[in-house]
């Protein structure tokens, strides 16, 4: 490799290549940043080593154990998932690019005996070492060279902000000077920012070098009350030197979006005039119209709560995506709103491989080895109706998940005892998870009859298992006996809410018995489908599964029972006409093009049927609430130093390290807590930790979890707790950046039930600079 000893940021460098020998070969070029290849001990690739290399003697062989195996109700297999902290999150397009890194790989390239290969590469505003690696063959020959560069030059700058800011926060941006030669002498720095960003006071600051090394110099920086990405430019000049840097970072609030909700119905001839007012910080504001002739069911509002909800498991992964698969049928769709209903399809579809145990279930978390029941059915009817959409299903999945359901519906033992109905117990809605099961197996075209007919012939068989498992019948083509089993059945389900095993509701049930009574064309999926219509409406908690299920329901119905009524209106904003309609799409949902922070919106209804119309102004205010609050289960957070003596977070000296305990306690009022989370968001000023890396986790105190998420400015926990049990969680943290910051409300809560929760009230830190002794 013939080429310079030193690289220049933002420069041109001509790389050289030939065989030492003159020998002709093919080769591949490639320059990676040293930092890079150091995280996983990369060594420049010796293909000789591995190709020539002394193998052991190889013996093949076969067993039979899958399949004598598969007679006791298990597969063996051999392959195993796995997960961790946001492992399977598709980078979003909005998000910073922090980090440019610098990689460059060209070829192959074909080298004729004698000759030289010339390659031209352009180094970005990059400083560091890049190691450059040469991997070449020839007819069964191989050869490797590398080299390690330095990129630097006479003058260079490095600014360092943190991963996430909030708005209206305060932060110090530390600008690193370089001097590398002895003619850097006076050095002027400036600092220019985007609209999401203001320097507070000077941006422009004057250094001056007696000799090589380097200095600091700190700029006060503003957030302003926006969102998005924020961007900071950095300019150092000396002479006709000069050298750039730049920062891009999110400006992201830690608050909950806080909606407003008015409808209206409106008769035919008339029209509805609200006004739209927005009071949230700006870039989160928006409006959101949505007319109909079927009943409102609060559709923007129940996907955005699936879409929006932070946590991953298989039953929440599967409840974002599972009603967009029929959002075509009841809504109209422009092509960017279809072209994200098809990659969050996909994701969630790519995402369950990461869930799928050895033995073919899914688990609850990725990388868990044991299958969750609910969660397993759950997932393989949304995989089921997506692969009936027309989606490709990763290679395996199917069919490892058809053969664990087959085994397990097999091996179920039917209830022979009446069981105790009690919602925080599995034992009455045991044979609602069998049903299920065997729904799914007659959709996916394998019913399992005996199964079925043994489940049938159960006296204990719940009034929600009945309605499943007759559909179950009418999917395998059994009409005469699904019918038989629905004669006389009541669709009302008793009020409950559960906190795992099925994660179900009452009105979770009765949106799966409007699923059976569609599938059969039962004439009393009408009434049943208002219920459920007015329940999604009354702006009334409903967990996850439930508001899915609802959702997927409703569509069916919609789709199977379109109303002749047409809609016909128009809507206008400001006093330009927006939309003119004339059409038999149960539901038109449209953002509202806004313009300030006051507008007005008016809708006239041209049609000959009542117009159900509603209209969702949403945004994130500056300020959340800061109250403490506790329901069912207590909580408390504590800050301590590294001696483990409490100390106060107001105000932290810049570089301390320091312990933030949360702890959770039962009361024993709702009985043992299941699918509980700790949401503990950190001020962006401050840095987590993640013990996981260097052994340090042995020293802190932390009881047991199901699993834990680590990101960049926030941890979540997911834990179970009995009646009377106290659960202490720690984790290490460092006051990083000086300024002033916002430390968000931290809670607890159970995931499928809001009469569960606990917070402590956010409030405003400060990282103040070391005193000096």
């Amino acid at each position: 490799i013939d080429m310079p000893d030193v690289l220049k940021p933002e420069s041109s460098v001509t790389v050289n290549v030939k065989e030492q020998s003159g020998k002709a070969m093919t080769y591949t070029l490639a320059i990676v940043d040293e930092g890079l290849l150091d995280l996983t001990s990369f060594k420049t690739p010796r293909p000789w080593d591995h190709f020539y290399a002394k193998e052991a003697l190889g013996v093949r062989t076969w067993d039979m154990y899958d399949d004598v195996m598969g007679a006791f109700g298990a597969e063996m297999t051999k392959l195993l998932a796995v997960g961790g902290d946001g492992a399977a999150e598709t980078k979003k397009p909005n998000k910073a690019n922090r980090f440019e890194p610098m990689v460059r790989y060209v070829g192959p390239f074909e080298l004729k005996a004698g000759a030289t290969g010339t390659h031209k590469i352009d180094v970005p505003n990059y400083i560091g070492s890049v190691r450059v690696m040469v991997v070449a063959g020839q007819d069964a020959k191989y050869g490797n060279a590398e080299k390690t560069v330095p990129v630097r030059s006479p003058l260079m700058v490095l600014g360092t902000l943190p991963r996430v800011l909030s708005p209206t926060e305060q932060v110090y941006l530390p600008v690193n000077v370089f001097a590398m030669e002895d003619k850097i002498k006076d050095v002027t720095i400036e600092v220019t920012t985007n609209d999401l960003i203001k320097v507070s006071g000077q941006s422009k600051q004057l250094l001056h070098f007696d000799k090589i090394g380097d200095e600091v110099v700190n700029f006060k920086l503003d957030v302003q009350k926006k969102i998005g990405i924020g961007k900071v430019h950095i300019v150092v000049k000396s002479g006709n030197e000069t050298a750039k840097y730049d920062v891009e970072l999110d400006v992201r609030t830690p608050n909950p979006s806080v909606a407003e909700i008015v409808e209206h119905g409106i008769e035919p001839g008339e029209s509805w005039s609200p006004d739209i007012l927005f009071t949230g910080i700006e870039g989160t504001n928006s409006a959101t119209v949505e007319l109909s002739n079927f009943p409102s069911i609060n559709l923007d509002q129940r996907l955005k709560y699936l879409i929006r909800y932070p946590h991953g498991c298989i039953e929440q992964t599967t409840s974002a995506a599972f009603p967009q698969l029929s959002l075509s049928n009841v809504m109209n769709l422009n092509n960017d709103f279809k072209i994200s209903i098809d990659q969050n399809i996909k994701a969630a579809l790519d995402r369950l491989k990461l869930y799928q145990t050895n033995s073919g279930g899914l688990s609850y978390w990725p990388g868990q080895s044991d299958p969750s029941d609910w969660g397993t059915t759950y997932a393989g009817h949304f995989m089921l109706e997506a692969e009936l959409k027309g989606y490709k299903l990763p290679a395996g999945l199917k069919s490892s998940w058809l053969k664990y359901q087959k085994n397990k519906a097999d091996a179920y033992k039917v209830i022979s005892y009446q069981p105790t109905y009690n919602s925080y117990t599995s034992a009455y809605y045991g044979d609602l998870a069998q049903a299920y099961r065997l729904y799914t197996l007659a959709l996916a075209q394998s019913p399992d009859l005996g199964a079925m007919n043994r489940l049938r012939e159960s006296k204990y068989l719940s009034l929600v298992g009945k309605w499943r498992l007759a559909a179950a019948y009418q999917l395998a083509g059994q009409n005469a006996v699904a019918q038989e089993m629905v004669k006389g059945l009541e669709t009302d389900v008793p009020s409950y809410q559960e906190l795992s095993f099925t994660y179900g509701s009452d009105i979770r049930d009765e949106a799966m018995i409007l699923e059976t009574l569609i599938l059969m064309g039962d004439e009393k999926a009408a009434g049943l489908a208002k219920r459920i219509a007015d329940y999604m409406n009354s702006r009334r908690y409903m967990n996850t599964q439930s508001t899915a299920y609802c959702l997927l329901a409703i569509s069916k119905y919609l789709k199977e029972n379109k109303t002749s009524d047409i809609m016909t209106f128009n809507y206008a904003v400001n006093g330009k006409e927006v939309a003119t309609k004339n059409t038999k799409i149960p539901i038109f949902r449209d953002e509202v093009k806004t313009s300030g922070d006051k507008n007005a919106i008016r809708i006239t209804n041209n049609g000959t049927g009542v117009l159900y119309a509603k209209l969702v102004v949403e945004g994130v205010p500056v300020i959340g609430d800061n109250s403490d609050a506790s329901r069912n289960v207590n909580l408390g957070v504590r800050y301590l130093n590294m001696d483990r003596e409490e100390i106060t977070p107001d105000q932290i000296e810049q570089g301390t390290d320091f312990i933030a305990e949360v702890t959770v306690s039962n009361p024993s009022t709702r009985g043992y807590l299941r699918e509980m989370s700790i949401n503990h968001l950190f001020p962006s000023g401050w840095e987590i930790h993640n013990n996981r890396m260097d052994g340090f986790a042995s020293t802190l105190t932390n009881s047991s979890s199901q699993y834990q998420d680590i990101r960049d400015d926030r941890i979540y926990t997911y834990y179970e707790l009995g009646k009377g049990k106290t659960k202490t969680f720690q984790v290490q943290l460092n006051a990083t950046y000086l300024g002033k910051f916002y430390l968000p409300t931290v809670t607890t809560e159970a995931m499928y039930d809001n009469e569960i929760s606990a917070r402590i009230g956010g409030r405003w830190v400060e990282v103040i600079k070391p005193k000096v002794n």
